[in-house]
C-alpha cells in the first residue's frame, strides 16, 4: 500500500519535470516597443524540433492595420535574422479572424532550417517580397 501512495507523487512529479524540460527548451523573445505602432506587443518562440528545424511561433496584439500606416501597405511579413547573417521571408502575418480584425490578435507559425538570431515585423506591399522594406514595426530585443 506505501508503495502506491509513493508512486502516484513519483509519477507526477516526473510529468512535471519533464513538461519543465520541453518548454525549457524552447526560446521566448519579446518584441520592443515600436514607434510605429506602440500598442503592438508580442512574442515570438522557437524551438529546434526532431529534425533539425526550428519551429517559429508567433503572437501579436493589437497590430494596426496595415492600411493605416504612413506610408499604407497591404500587409505585415515576418522576417528573420540567422546565425549565418542572412535575412529570411519567414511569411505573412495573418489575424485570427480575417484581416487584422477588431480583437487586433495576429501570428504565424513557421518552419526553418536555419537557427535564428532575431525577428522583425514590416510592413509590405506583398507578402512575397525578397527583401525586407524599411517600415519596420517590431523587433525582438
Amino acid at each position: 500500500m506505501e508503495n502506491a501512495t509513493f508512486n502516484i507523487p513519483v509519477k507526477t512529479l516526473l510529468v512535471i519535470c519533464s513538461l519543465l524540460l520541453l518548454s525549457s527548451c524552447a526560446k521566448k523573445l519579446h518584441f520592443a516597443t515600436s514607434t510605429v505602432v506602440p500598442a503592438a506587443e508580442g512574442t515570438v518562440k522557437y524551438k529546434k524540433d526532431d529534425n533539425g528545424n526550428y519551429a517559429i511561433s508567433v503572437k501579436i496584439v493589437n497590430l494596426a492595420d496595415p492600411k493605416k500606416l504612413v506610408p499604407s501597405k497591404n500587409t505585415y511579413v515576418l522576417w528573420m535574422e540567422t546565425d549565418r547573417s542572412n535575412v529570411q521571408n519567414l511569411g505573412q502575418i495573418n489575424s485570427s479572424s480575417g484581416w487584422f480584425s477588431s480583437t487586433l490578435k495576429a501570428s504565424l507559425e513557421a518552419v526553418t532550417p536555419y537557427k535564428p538570431r532575431s525577428f522583425f515585423v514590416t510592413a509590405e506591399d506583398n507578402a512575397t517580397v525578397t527583401y525586407p522594406s524599411p517600415q519596420v514595426v517590431l523587433r525582438t530585443q
